[in-house]
């Protein structure tokens, strides 16, 4: 897109590709773009049917402007909100409809947290329970702190949801769709985490730039301070492109386009593990990695565009090869990944663990991210991943696209 308002951004993001003596860098894809709802039963479908006409025009955009799009994605109102006064059984049968209108239309879906306060209904967990053990495609998480603290009983409670998954699900898979959250603004664009609490026909975009940070880690190797401002100057050009087309489709259709989430997440072979390698030219999890996470934070922070979510740093273990890899070698644990959070958004996501993993085990481990998450003020996750029948030493045998086998440590 040639529009004047980006043609600094473009001419120094060029300078940046120029000085690395190479041709130009690929696009990020865009992960997500997606659309926040608050659904009536009487006329779900004509509302996902208007929500995915927005989202189209969105993709439509990106693709005009050399982008492929990943996914369209669709956030309810909470869990609770949207089968408020259904039986347990009718609840399951209404998400079940919508996970198979997802199939159909081609869009994920999310029921945003079936907790977020300590004194939310606990059946609404019980109901997540069976949705996650049963229907493929729905997304969910929990609240474990925000703005007044930690959310005890809600920590709790989501070990337990865990736990029951990883042993109801198949293949214990159903734990991949969830996450507990904590600091998580509304309306971020990323799964599983994303959530609102309004009246929607809001949409947010987000990218996967993994690749963005390799090219300029790579050519920057070593070198903090300009490794940061070429990061930002890469970033930058991105999220104007997605300020453009969000506010241009906001403005032709009445939706409100609520900001773009920079964080470069990382999906198979385009790592965030092989981009902070190339910046330390050691394996992921050696001295250099904490320095790494926080030139990407602080590029990312940067990035002057309206941001939305997490706007940080995500190491997902079993979503990017190279860290499923390193994890196996046990060049890093789950120490390792909290001590990271402490200068990025990393939190836990993707944990394998051992079947017999506990629920007290589990408990503190998210207690660990909400702590972590309320001290510095930051946007954490922890999508924890037991795995039924297995133990400490033996390999995950995963059947998803999207997750990559390793092997499973002990817990201390």
């Amino acid at each position: 897109m040639k529009r004047i308002v980006l043609a600094i951004l473009v001419f120094a993001s060029i300078n940046v590709v120029a000085r690395a003596g190479s041709g130009p860098a690929s696009n990020p894809k865009v992960r997500a773009i997606t659309g926040f709802v608050r659904l009536d039963r009487g006329s779900y479908q004509k509302q996902i049917a208007d929500v995915l006409v927005v989202l189209r025009r969105v993709k439509s955009e990106f693709e005009s402007s050399g982008y492929e799009v990943e996914s369209l994605r669709i956030t309810t109102q909470p869990l609770g909100e949207l089968v408020a006064g259904m039986s347990e059984d009718e609840a399951l049968s209404f998400v079940g409809q919508l996970d198979q209108l997802s199939v159909k239309e081609n869009f994920i879906p999310n029921v945003g947290p079936a907790m977020m306060h300590d004194g939310d209904d606990q059946g609404t967990m019980h109901l997540l329970e069976r949705v996650l053990s049963t229907l493929p495609n729905i997304e969910a998480n929990s609240i474990i702190a925000d703005d007044t603290g930690i959310h005890w009983k809600t920590i709790h409670r989501t070990a337990e949801l865990v736990k029951y998954v990883s042993e109801h699900s198949p293949h214990s898979q159903g734990t991949f769709n969830f996450t507990a959250t904590a600091m998580l603004k509304p309306l971020s664009p990323f799964f599983p985490g994303s959530y609102h609490t309004g009246a929607g026909r809001q949409f947010a975009i987000g990218f996967e730039g993994a690749n963005v940070v390799r090219d300029v880690f790579a050519k920057d190797k070593g070198n903090a301070e300009a490794a940061t401002r070429d990061l930002t100057a890469a970033l930058t050009k991105h999220a104007a492109v997605a300020d453009t087309i969000g506010n241009k489709i906001a403005a032709e259709t009445g939706w409100s386009y609520v900001g773009v989430d920079p964080t470069p997440a990382p999906l198979g072979d385009v790592s965030i593990g092989s981009a902070i390698e190339a910046f330390t030219g050691a394996k992921f999890g050696s001295s250099g990695t904490l320095t790494a996470a926080r030139i990407i934070t602080a590029a990312v922070k940067a990035v002057p565009q309206k941001q939305i979510g997490y706007s940080g740093l995500m190491v997902p273990v079993m979503e990017d090869k190279l860290l499923a890899q390193r994890w196996a070698e046990s060049t890093y644990n789950v120490d390792s990944l909290l001590a990271y959070s402490a200068v990025c958004g990393t939190g836990l996501d993707t944990i394998p663990l051992p079947g017999d993993v506990s629920v007290e085990q589990m408990e503190r481990m998210f207690a660990d991210v909400a702590s972590l998450a309320t001290k510095w003020n930051k946007p954490l996750s922890a999508r924890l991943e037991p795995v039924l029948g297995k133990k400490a030493g033996e390999r995950t045998e995963f059947e998803d696209p999207y997750l990559f086998n390793t092997t499973l440590h002990g817990l201390p």
